[in-house]
């Protein structure tokens, strides 16, 4: 895998080991990634070549970050690609269709950037069969947006494949690029090893005081040294370049460095000066197109000298022999030389093939407003947009605004170019070009869009009390407008009310709804959105009896509703979990719960949406936990869990909390909770706060602390938010009867009748009927139980059953009623000692024995030594599934897939694929021995 060694960079023998290492990873399974930060000159890009030269019987695959390309959506991506483009008929339909639209190669719906990394994840994958493959990506910081983000999800996946990358990144440029991934960071070199560097290149040995001020001088940087001492011997060196200089004289070293090079530059002829301009500001490095360019300022593209000074090399492309050279020589040029040479490449470059660097092109000769130029940079952003390159999108519309002549067109572009900044993660630029765009003369519905995108960035900040106004405001100037957002705009406002939880409460959100409902809004297109926001306003504003039936009426609207196209699906996407919401906690309805986000995965899965998935799995995940699911839960919060962190995306907490205080995993959840409550305070989303107190309120039930749960639970039924308050009052009965609170027990029971009357589900008639049977006696208590036990059957909360059956048995016991409270309470230890419910299986254990029935402990199956994802591509696997479709189903590579059953098989002691289903399906028996089956009660 390594090739013979080159002679030895001079002090770099361990970030030499480094690459070493992770060439010997690709068949060793070792690191397979690597980020090298340092700042200009310390030998980054020496260090990739390095490790191009190490690598035999390897495919070496570069892309070079070019700060003129940043704003172009996935040049730098498809430098990486190209190599082995021959292969994308291979890959999966979706994956194949969406690098295609990404590459300008087909007409599509916009790519989910993270389809797009799935599918160079398996293009790289598949090539790597033939022979291993090096990615390096030199100057990473200067890297197109959307190609860093594909790169780095693809970084994040990497397993067991034979693909390894290797990134540069310059500092403090790229500060904020890779955060989180292996990293080797350079310093300069020491005072040997420079000292070394520097006798080498002036061939001769330098007095050591004048060589170790030299030194001190570059700061051990290892180009400032070659290139200041680049034709210069020993002797003339003998007294340093500035005997009057002191250490540290010449300012920052990348400066200096820069300086000499805009030096070399000053001495060259003016039309080879002339050449490398065009070279500095046309990226591509195609040498006709720099020839073209030279004919049209009508100079001979005279290249020798600047090769004979070292500053670049010619062949079938251009490239400056450093980054410094190419910035070194665009900031020593003058404006005027600067506009003219974009002005001829422009001119040069095919307006069919290369349309975008066109448009870029001629706006940047442009010193004053041009509405052609503005023209053509606002379709090179739709062509942007329709790649998926937001970001692109953002900064081509913005220089569009900035030429253009005529107000109107202005304050539109800076608006679009504000949305899509906004849309791109970045909303201090979206809140700069909406003031921009405020100071223009807009239509009415701009100004609806203005004021609904103001709300949004104020939301994503801070989930902030005050978006919910703003959010009604815009959704009124959109119906003024006769506008279809209108009632898209409500629903946000109405999301923004839960989020901001007591701050508004339902008061806030009853406000919202009757506006919403009062508007006449036209419709949006969209008949289910339609259907779910009567519904929702119904809730809200009529309450539970109007409301519920015109929810229910959304549903199968919502679930088998056709989309057409991606942005039906992304907008169906954005509108499910205000659905969810209601259906959870009002309608109470787990089988909807289910249907809803079952479906919200599968679309997020189909079209790549990797934004949508990871909350559309949180959803899912919270159903197999109250279906006592809890490793299937475990599987899916963990796959989202993985997919935010690949993503960039602030993770989702709520699930996992939910999860493990039905465990009754007390440190977990308490460190998590403290973590919860100090964002809702920093941010405003209160709601967390609501959600903590039923989460509490659970956990602490389950361990048998009911002081604790009680206070807990009265919190989350003061908070009185849009959610948990239902799921905060069944807390709230158990602790209070627990701790002999009753009139707390009969105000909150009376308040969850109120809440589940008009749901006609198993979970709210379970609810009900279960807190009745707390505070009752008798046949009356007993028949009530039963009920419940019916009810929650029904409603599928397996959870919930699990509970009652607990619950019944301990007031059996009380009752003096052993042999009863025995077939309840094993009911209860067997259901929840299978789900992993470790506080409630360990109280019903207890009051087994309280019977006197002696309960084993029992032993752990193979199967929980899986991990979360193991378990999952082993399910996938045992159902049939290939590797290639797992992959594509778990965003993750087959080899990763071959790599996760091969530890699976490991673990439960098979040797292949068919052996799983049975090595998953065999659960050992229950170890419960009833006593009273040799005595009787």
């Amino acid at each position: 895998m390594i090739a013979s060694p080159l002679p030895d960079l001079v002090g770099r023998q361990r970030e030499c080991a480094a690459l070493e290492d992770l060439l010997a990873g690709l068949s060793e399974g070792g690191p397979r990634i690597l980020v090298v930060r340092g700042e200009a000159g310390t030998g980054k890009s020496v260090l990739l070549e390095y490790a191009a030269a190490q690598a035999s019987r390897v495919k070496v695959t570069w892309a070079h970050g070019i700060e003129a390309d940043m704003e172009l959506p996935y040049a730098s991506l498809h430098q990486v690609c190209t190599p082995f483009l021959g292969e994308l008929d291979e890959l999966p339909e979706p994956q194949r269709d969406a690098l295609r639209v990404a590459f300008g190669m087909a007409a599509g719906d916009p790519p989910d950037r993270f389809l797009v990394g799935l599918a160079v994840l398996t293009l790289l994958t598949r090539a790597s069969e033939a022979r291993p493959v090096l990615v390096l990506v030199d100057d990473a910081q200067w890297l197109d947006q959307v190609s860093l983000q594909t790169l780095e999800f693809v970084a994040r996946r990497l397993l067991a494949e034979a693909v390894a990358i290797a990134f540069s990144v310059r500092d403090p440029e790229g500060g904020a690029a890779l955060n989180g991934l292996p990293t080797l960071r350079l310093e300069g070199l020491d005072t040997a090893a420079a000292g070394q560097l520097l006798e080498s290149v002036v061939g001769g040995r330098l007095e050591k005081r004048v060589r170790d001020r030299f030194v001190t001088e570059m700061d051990g940087n290892p180009l400032a040294l070659l290139e200041f001492s680049r034709g210069r011997s020993a002797a003339e060196l003998a007294y340093g370049l500035d005997s009057s200089a002191r250490p540290g004289a010449y300012g920052p070293v990348a400066n200096r460095v820069e300086r000499d090079f805009a030096g070399r530059i000053g001495s060259l002829p003016a039309a080879t000066r002339t050449l490398l301009l065009i070279a500095a500001a046309e990226p591509v490095g195609d040498a006709r197109l720099l020839v073209r360019a030279a004919a049209r300022l009508e100079i001979v593209p005279y290249a020798a000298p600047a090769k004979a000074a070292g500053l670049i090399e010619f062949g079938e492309s251009v490239r400056f022999r450093h980054p410094l050279v190419r910035s070194a020589v665009y900031q020593g040029a003058t404006p005027e030389e600067r506009r003219a040479v974009h002005r001829a490449l422009a001119d040069v470059t095919d307006p069919v093939l290369d349309p975008d660097r066109r448009a870029w092109h001629a706006a940047q000769a442009t010193d004053g407003p041009d509405e052609d130029v503005a023209a053509g940079l606002e379709q090179a952003a739709d062509r942007a947009r329709q790649r998926g390159g937001i970001a692109a999108e953002a900064v081509l519309l913005e220089r569009a605004a900035e030429v253009t002549p005529d107000a109107w067109a202005r304050g539109r572009r800076a608006l679009a170019a504000s949305e899509a900044h906004f849309s791109a993660a970045a909303p201090d630029r979206a809140t700069e070009l909406a003031t921009v765009a405020e100071l223009c003369p807009l239509s009415t519905l701009d100004r609806a869009r203005l004021a609904r995108l103001r709300a949004r960035i104020l939301f994503a900040r801070s989930r902030s009390d005050e978006a919910a106004p703003l959010l009604l405001a815009a959704a009124a100037q959109f119906t003024a407008a006769g506008s279809p957002l209108a009632r898209e705009t409500y629903l946000e406002a109405i999301s923004a009310t839960i989020f901001a939880g007591r701050v508004h409460g339902p008061t806030g959100a009853r406000a919202a709804a009757i506006a919403a409902r009062n508007s006449g809004a036209s419709p949006s297109g969209s008949v289910a959105a339609d259907r779910l926001l009567d519904g929702v306003a119904a809730l809200l504003a009529d309450g539970y009896e109007t409301g519920l039936p015109a929810l229910q009426s959304a549903l199968d609207l919502l679930v088998h509703e056709e989309l057409a196209t991606r942005e039906a699906v992304m907008r169906w996407l954005l509108l499910v979990p205000v659905a969810l919401e209601a259906f959870i906690h009002y309608a109470w309805d787990l089988h909807a719960w289910d249907a809803l986000s079952g479906r919200a995965v599968r679309l997020a899965r189909d079209v790549g949406a990797l934004g949508a998935l990871p909350p559309a799995l949180i959803y899912a995940g919270g159903v197999h936990i109250h279906y006592g699911d809890f490793p299937e839960a475990d599987r899916m919060i963990d796959e989202a869990d993985a997919l935010t962190a690949a993503t960039g995306h602030a993770p989702h907490k709520y699930a996992t909390l939910v999860l493990a205080a039905w465990r009754g995993e007390a440190e977990v959840a308490t460190g998590i909770i403290d973590e919860a409550r100090q964002r809702a305070e920093q941010t405003g989303e209160v709601s967390l706060l609501g959600a903590t107190g039923y989460i509490q309120g659970v956990l602490f039930n389950g361990l048998g602390r009911y002081e604790e749960a009680l206070e807990a639970a009265r919190a989350g039924i003061e908070h009185d938010g849009f959610n948990f308050t239902g799921l905060s009052l069944v807390e709230h009965v158990e602790a209070a009867t627990r701790c002999g609170e009753l009139d707390q027990a009969r105000a909150s029971l009376a308040r969850l009748i109120e809440l589940t009357r008009s749901a006609d589900s198993g979970w709210a008639r379970g609810a009900a009927a279960r807190g009745q049977a707390l505070l009752a006696d008798g046949d009356a208590a007993d028949r009530l139980y039963r009920t419940a036990i019916e009810e929650f059957e029904r409603g599928g909360v397996a959870v919930e059953v699990a509970r009652t059956h607990l619950l019944y048995g301990e007031w059996l016991r009380r009752s003096q009623r052993r042999s009863s409270a025995r077939e309840q309470l094993r009911t209860a230890h067997e259901m929840f000692d299978g789900m992993r419910a470790h506080a409630f299986a360990e109280r019903a254990r207890r009051e087994l024995l309280a019977t006197g029935e002696h309960v084993s402990v029992r032993e752990d199956r193979p199967t929980s030594a899986l991990t979360p994802q193991e378990s999952q591509v082993a399910a996938l696997a045992a159902d049939g599934m290939t590797n290639a479709k797992i992959g594509a189903e778990l965003f993750i590579s087959p080899h990763t897939v071959e790599w996760h059953l091969r530890k699976v098989y490991m673990k439960l002691g098979i040797n292949s694929r068919r052996a799983l289903p049975g090595a998953l399906g065999d659960a050992p028996a229950d170890d419960l021995h009833d006593e009273d089956t040799m005595r009787s009660a």
